[in-house]
């Protein structure tokens, strides 16, 4: 069902034992409750995100409220989640804004990985889910989320943290002993306090303090002459100059109701490239929010995971169409689910309008642009790192053998190059830098790797080619090759 929902026993919570599904509901007074909860619980990311990446705040959480609403409606209502702003593309539009781009240059190649997932969704759906798992097996998807977020370490370290180092590592042990000191619902939004805590210390430091004396990335930038430039490059850098850690003047002009500034999307073909690679990651967001979904509901969603995928990817192209960040379904929803039994679509309708709500209050966006970057720094240390060890999680979870060489040698290699930044020049106008390089490295040497070793074991997985000097001496078979795209 699509809308329409029948109420669940008396309208009240639960019993004990029982969940309230998708198409049911609890009283609407509850629903409404269960709603504000997935609003608090997706809040953080969801605008740290776009700030990240320099897009608009309250335009991106409008559109999460908007694509959410698509999602259930190309679901048919049977997969319960919340379209977020998605951090897989924060690596690649930080380098876009490297190599010169804007905001509708970021925009504009996001979109483009909209449509591919949403291509990708639809090949799913007619093909079923098991096409998932053959191209892109758990090795794979684990070292592209793993290289996305270790690729960020030099924007930490660059832009973020040298704005305001003390603030930055003060906001940075806030979350750390947030996340680990703190239980339940606060747990899950430590990032979330840990900004509030780093907004109020420099707030308090201004007015005490005084300004701070630091490099505001694309400000102040002067030549060796002490002339303005333009751009910055070799012989034009950004100085240090002393300013507040807190602007709040365009907090003072903005109005209180009205709607958020949109742009056009720009396309350029090497922004695009930067941006294909994270469609990988989401494919494994989605697969995973799905399957978590059907264990908690004990239903069957396999049918609907290419809708789900498909439906992202629509969401993605509808917001960033606009001005939006990317989105995604939110693993902290799964949490408010799991700990409430409620997988009500309903409380998501919710949920979707009041954040709606939220993004025509410019007054409310204008607060999250006047983050301090030193804020920002601490976040994104433990944001990054935490981005980069879901790869980890999926090669644990889904045991890959890193003792099979088609497993370890396309990883390790992929990883160096992205945490390198290392750039493979096709053209002049075609390089292949990073995020792009790392995954094409991992996806075609893991597939050619692995076409490779079977063919040199043979098609009974005995060794049908050369027996390698080690496996001669000791006299042992030779190991069945090893995909880790499955668990034991």
């Amino acid at each position: 069902m699509v809308i329409g929902w029948k109420l669940h026993g008396d309208g009240k919570t639960p019993p004990p034992g029982e969940v309230v599904r998708p198409d049911e509901r609890l009283s609407w007074p509850r629903t409404a409750g269960i709603g504000a909860q997935h609003v608090v619980a997706m809040f953080g990311a969801t605008f740290v995100f776009p700030v990240v990446m320099g897009l608009d705040p309250n335009l991106s959480i409008m559109m999460s409220g908007v694509a959410t609403i698509l999602f259930l409606l190309l679901v048919g209502g049977r997969v319960p989640s919340y379209l977020g702003s998605s951090a897989s593309f924060v690596g690649a539009a930080a380098a876009m804004r490297a190599a010169g781009g804007d905001s509708a240059t970021v925009t504009g190649a996001i979109l483009v990985a909209g449509l591919v997932l949403a291509a990708i969704g639809l090949v799913i759906h007619f093909l079923g889910g098991h096409v998932v798992q053959r191209v892109f097996p758990p090795v794979v998807t684990g070292a592209v989320v793993m290289l996305i977020g270790f690729n960020l370490a030099p924007v930490v370290a660059t832009v973020y943290w040298p704005q305001d180092q003390w603030v930055a590592l003060a906001t940075l042990c806030f979350a750390v002993l947030s996340a680990v000191l703190l239980r339940g619902f606060w747990a899950r939004v430590s990032i979330l306090l840990a900004l509030v805590f780093g907004f109020g210390l420099s707030w308090l430091l201004d007015a005490t303090a005084g300004k701070v004396t630091s490099v505001l990335p694309g400000q102040n930038l002067l030549d060796a002459a002490g002339k303005a430039c333009a751009k910055e490059g070799p012989y034009c850098v950004a100085t240090a100059f002393p300013h507040d850690r807190i602007a709040l003047s365009g907090v003072k002009a903005a109005d209180w109701f009205g709607f958020p500034s949109l742009h056009a999307p720009d396309f350029k073909t090497s922004a695009i490239l930067l941006a294909l690679p994270p469609v990988i990651a989401l494919i494994a967001e989605n697969t995973g929010h799905v399957k978590a979904v059907a264990a908690m509901t004990d239903e069957d969603l396999d049918p609907v995971l290419g809708r789900a995928i498909a439906a992202d990817g629509v969401g993605t192209v509808l917001a960033t169409a606009v001005g939006g960040s990317p989105t995604t379904t939110y693993a902290e929803n799964i949490g408010v689910m799991a700990a409430t039994r409620i997988y009500s679509t309903a409380a998501y309708y919710v949920a979707a309008i009041v954040a709606i709500a939220f993004g025509l209050c410019p007054k409310f966006g204008a607060l999250v642009a006047a983050t301090p970057g030193g804020v920002l720094g601490g976040i994104t240390v433990v944001l990054y790192g935490m981005i980069g060890l879901l790869g980890a999680k999926i090669w644990i979870e889904n045991r890959v053998d890193f003792a099979d060489p088609v497993n370890l040698v396309p990883v390790a290699a992929a990883i160096i190059l992205a945490i390198g930044n290392v750039t493979l020049k096709i053209t002049d106008d075609f390089p292949l830098q990073g995020i792009a390089l790392g995954t094409i490295a991992v996806l075609l040497g893991y597939h050619a790797l692995n076409a490779v070793a079977g063919v040199r074991r043979g098609p009974d997985g005995t060794g049908g080619g050369v027996i390698a000097p080690s496996e001669r001496e000791i006299g042992g078979p030779v190991r069945p090759p090893t995909t880790g795209d499955a668990p034991d």
